[in-house]
């Protein structure tokens, strides 16, 4: 076997650090590093999995955005309990976050609603996140209205329309090595409590 193969090449320590490491690699190497993989699931178990951005992180948690009446938002407010999967083919290396979800506090919300492109924003005013659509005409029209309504004015932010802070209770960073001979290192912690961590078999 490649001596090499042995050696654990993932470090121990602070979960965040590592995180700061590999999301400024993946910004240098995709196009895309921000994409996210969101799943969620109703209180009954149903299960559900879609793309967002991530928008904000730090050890408070990893944010992003969206509008609560979509089907994520529902079961984010129903059960918010919430999985997070990065993965950068380039870079050949995947991030598994699990945790509790909180709703941002609105200050928060406007601020990051306001940082959007005007018709951004006026998108998030004009669309139902999620409910059924009869043409795209309709969704176009509803755009304009919007854009007629507040002209050159501030759009304000629908109070629907929010962002979400997952707050991690384990992190899983796994690295593609050869031969599938993989690296997995689990980080986990209990509330405020010191992060534990443990290589799993790939």
């Amino acid at each position: 076997m490649d001596p090499e193969l042995r050696q654990s090449v993932i470090p121990d320590g602070d979960p965040f650090v590592l995180f700061e490491q590999w999301y400024a690699d993946a910004h240098a190497a995709e196009r895309y590093a921000d994409a996210v993989a969101l799943a969620t699931a109703t209180p009954d178990g149903r299960p559900s999995v879609r793309m967002v951005l991530l928008k904000g992180h730090g050890p408070d948690g990893f944010v992003f955005y969206t509008n609560a009446h979509s089907r994520k938002g529902a079961e984010l407010l129903a059960n918010p309990q919430a999985s997070l999967l990065f993965h950068w083919k380039s870079l050949a290396r995947q991030i598994r976050i699990e945790g509790v979800v909180h709703e941002v506090d609105a200050a928060t919300a406007d601020d990051y609603f306001h940082s959007r492109a005007r018709d951004s924003q006026l998108g998030a005013v004009a669309s139902d996140q999620s409910a059924f659509l009869d043409s795209r005409e309709t969704f176009i029209g509803r755009v304009e209205e919007a854009e007629a309504r507040y002209g050159e004015g501030e759009v304000p932010r629908p109070p629907h329309w929010t962002g979400f802070r997952l707050v991690p209770r384990a992190i899983e960073f796994w690295l593609d090595r050869p031969y599938r001979l993989h690296e997995r290192r689990y980080f986990e912690r209990e509330g405020d409590g010191p992060w534990s961590d443990t290589l799993l078999y790939p």
